[in-house]
């Protein structure tokens, strides 16, 4: 096997691209419209994943555009505390910082987000501002990116379009997330906007979800089969699939293996994908086979649920000593 080992000489072995916003949650259970204070996070997907990889010992930078102001100012200082790399992110004195609103439910009430993110800095981040010296050969071998970027505007989606091509030049490799979000864009219109990224990153994430309302796919099918249906539109491509309760699948065309999971309490549900994803990456990028990433990613995300926040703060030394303790749970087919 072909070692995916990052070259000692690039300066990061990731650059993530993405939106980050505010989060605004009450206390407890409360309701928004009874609550008389909220709990503020910083969150956003592939943020989320840059922290993570920081946190296991990964040279990261996030590329986004912040309003200058003193919220732009607390997302980006969150984020650069854990170890991530902020400084090609664009700053601008138009446009606003992205919001959302989490209600904490309980059954029979579920939980409950609201977005207030149009017109964003990020959705109005033109193309001829990404940062052309980061793009270069030698600077990083991957570029992470998910369709949430991809359902906020059409401007987005030329930043993003561009971005990749300009990783493809450098020689880097593209890790995609489809991260569908159904307040964003409906199934048929993400299918539209990522179906190119699935088809031809070098790894792609997705849940099993997204397979079937994406690509209308059967939802009775078995996890193989769905998997099979994907690896034939992604070529046999390294893809990665997350099961729920069930645990999360991983194959590349000659090898499947399935990752079985321990329940664990939901105290941070949010970002728990994302902490998969950087815990994948994080062991992939060590040139380790799909059975050693897959359990990495499902360490990072059961220690993520533990964690209030969308941010996975966690160390290696805890994801590490889970993931030793988890090496007979995987399944090889």
């Amino acid at each position: 096997m072909k070692s995916n080992k990052l070259s000692e000489e690039s300066k990061y072995d990731v650059v993530t691209i993405g939106e980050t916003m505010l989060r605004f949650t009450p206390a407890g259970f409360d309701r928004l419209e009874q609550s008389a204070a909220v709990e503020v996070h910083v969150g956003g997907s592939e943020s989320n994943t840059a922290v993570g990889l920081a946190r296991l010992g990964k040279r990261v930078a996030w590329v986004s555009r912040l309003t200058d102001n003193h919220l732009g100012a607390r997302i980006a200082r969150a984020i650069a505390s854990h170890g991530v790399d902020t400084t090609h992110v664009v700053w601008t004195r138009d446009d606003r910082v992205g919001l959302y609103f989490l209600e904490n439910g309980t059954p029979p009430r579920a939980s409950e987000v609201i977005y207030d993110r149009a017109d964003s800095a990020y959705a109005r981040f033109p193309v001829d501002d990404l940062p052309l010296d980061l793009f270069q050969k030698g600077v990083s071998r991957w570029l992470h990116i998910t369709g949430i970027s991809l359902w906020l505007s059409p401007t987005s989606r030329a930043m993003i379009a561009r971005a990749v091509e300009l990783a493809r030049t450098a020689g880097w490799k593209i890790s995609f997330d489809v991260n569908h979000r159904t307040l964003l864009c409906t199934p048929s219109e993400a299918r539209a906007y990522c179906e190119s990224y699935v088809e031809t990153a070098d790894l792609v994430f997705l849940p099993r979800r997204d397979a079937v309302q994406l690509w209308s796919l059967d939802a009775n099918a078995s996890d193989e089969l769905l998997m099979s249906e994907m690896l034939e539109l992604r070529s046999g491509k390294p893809t990665v699939m997350t099961l729920g309760s069930r645990g999360a699948m991983a194959c590349d065309g000659c090898h499947r293996v399935m990752q079985q999971v321990v329940p664990v309490e939901p105290i941070g549900r949010l970002g728990a994908g994302d902490a998969f994803s950087a815990g994948f990456l994080n062991a992939w990028l060590d040139g380790s086979d799909l059975e050693h990433s897959l359990r990495w990613a499902v360490a990072a995300a059961r220690i993520k649920y533990s964690i209030p926040g969308d941010l996975p703060v966690f160390s290696r030394t805890e994801v590490k000593k889970l993931v030793d303790g988890e090496s007979k749970e995987t399944l090889v087919r």
